[in-house]
């Protein structure tokens, strides 16, 4: 008799909440193809539901990702690589129209750091551990672990990293700024979860829009990235939830909002 081998990752909903849970713990959730099939799907699918507002991705409370399955690449040569398409399967997480929280724990290394780079807010216990070893294996990191460790670390901090492999412990990576919060042991999802819900009561075209700023801001000079801001800005009061947002604020009361 045969058996199917178990699905790489979980996808729950909670309310406005997506959380996609990595779900290979024999392997330290290494990223191999079907779970680069699954994330890519988990988020497309989460993406496009109205009900979603916000995204949890998590591995658990002992292990987020740690890395690349190597057993996928040993052999393989620069076409090689190039044909299993990675650049398309992590495109749904890094263009991601909605907010995406990581909640790590333990390591997050390689690939699994880079998956956690692409999240809008990191939130780290001090078990988490962030690194991108892949030079130790005569690589360096293909899906944006060098632009952005620069971005958010410096040259310097980035470029010690990058350069032997190292790892930042979780107190360390809140103290440099990855981190954005820093969870009791074994309590990212659940603190992950409270800002999720936080999150998903304002609204979500505003909430869009500064990620769409904030993404497309980063590499602009600032006169251009100012003039997209007010762009945004202005966008903003042709909608519903800015007219609910303002007059509940002026008449002392909860808004309520619809994303429209």
């Amino acid at each position: 008799m045969t058996h199917d081998n178990p699905p790489p990752l979980r996808l729950d909903r909670d309310g406005a909440v997506g959380i996609v849970t990595l779900d290979r713990p024999e392997r330290m959730n290494a990223l191999d193809m079907a779970m680069r099939q699954a994330l890519a799907a988990a988020f497309t699918t989460l993406a496009g539901d109205p009900a979603i507002r916000v995204i949890i991705v998590t591995g658990g409370d002992k292990v987020f990702a740690a890395g690349a399955d190597l057993r996928l690449l040993a052999d393989k040569g620069p076409s090689g690589v190039r044909d299993l398409g990675f650049p398309d399967l992590w495109r749904p997480i890094a263009d991601c129209p909605k907010p995406v929280i990581a909640a790590v724990a333990g390591p997050a290394l390689g690939a699994g750091c880079e998956l956690a780079l692409m999240c809008d807010i990191i939130i780290a216990d001090r078990t988490a551990r962030f690194g991108q070893p892949e030079v130790r294996v005569g690589i360096m990191p293909g899906a944006g672990g060098t632009q952005r460790l620069l971005r958010v670390l410096g040259k310097h901090m980035a470029s010690h990293l990058l350069m032997t492999g190292g790892t930042l412990e979780g107190e360390r990576a809140f103290a440099l700024g990855l981190a954005c919060e820093l969870a009791e042991d074994g309590a990212t999802l659940s603190a992950a979860r409270k800002l999720a819900g936080r999150v998903a009561a304002l609204p979500p075209l505003a909430l869009a829009a500064i990620k769409r700023t904030l993404a497309a801001g980063a590499d602009l000079p600032l006169a251009a990235a100012n003039a997209l801001e007010n762009r945004e800005f202005l966008l903003l009061f042709d909608t519903d939830d800015q007219k609910e947002g303002m007059a509940a604020f002026l008449e002392k009361r909860p808004p309520d909002f619809h994303g429209r």
